[in-house]
């Protein structure tokens, strides 16, 4: 292991983390959902739901290969489906339009009701939901020493701290940037969520039908 492959492995793991979960999108709603409570309450949620958010995540990291021993899936199959599911958060984020992938208006209806969300809906499925935990689970599937994992778990502590900071700070970047500025950040996190969601699909194929596409492993 050189420090320039750790670096290199770390960044797009992140990348593709941060993409994923993408907690600008939980800035509306999270304001939404803690309208009535006082500032001290709102980064108390903030801070629950951002480390609840990634012990879930790191779980899903830590067993996601006795999971697939578990349910018998290989790593391919998981890649083509956690790509083909990332491709449809892809286009809503392009399209700047609420996914049902990651939070359904039900739920956020359910949510603006409870007096604590920072479980539910905030830190599952808002953030670490079906998407985040399928990406997840592919870049732990990747690792093929100890050491990699590690960029791994690292972008996801990296990426709930940020959301915890987003979230702290979300009546201030929605007065900040505003409807316009928030869907401009969307369509820039679904358009690189799509180019890494073909990526899992091509290697996911590729693995499969190493003979028909011309590649192996």
């Amino acid at each position: 292991m050189s420090a320039r492959e750790f670096l290199s492995l770390g960044l797009v793991t992140f990348t593709g983390m941060f993409a994923v979960v993408d907690p600008f999108t939980a800035v509306p709603i999270f304001l939404a959902m803690t309208r009535t409570n006082s500032d001290l309450e709102r980064r108390r949620t903030a801070r629950r739901a951002s480390i609840a958010a990634f012990l879930i995540l790191a779980a899903f990291a830590l067993a996601g290969g006795l999971l697939f021993k578990f349910f018998g899936v290989t790593l391919a199959a998981f890649k083509i489906a956690g790509g083909l599911l990332l491709l449809l958060m892809a286009i809503d984020m392009l399209r700047a339009q609420p996914s049902r992938t990651r939070s359904s208006p039900e739920e956020t209806e359910e949510g603006a009701l409870k007096e604590d969300v920072a479980i539910f809906p905030l830190a599952t499925p808002l953030l670490a939901g079906p998407g985040s935990i399928a990406t997840t689970m592919v870049f732990i599937g990747r690792a093929t020493a100890w050491w990699q994992t590690v960029p791994v778990l690292l972008s996801i502590a990296l990426t709930c701290y940020i959301a915890y900071w987003l979230l702290r700070s979300a009546t201030l970047i929605d007065r900040w940037l505003g409807q316009t500025g928030m869907n401009v950040l969307n369509r820039i996190m679904g358009l690189v969520l799509a180019a890494m969601a073909m990526q899992f699909i091509l290697d996911g194929v590729r693995t499969s039908f190493p003979r028909a596409l011309g590649g192996g492993g």
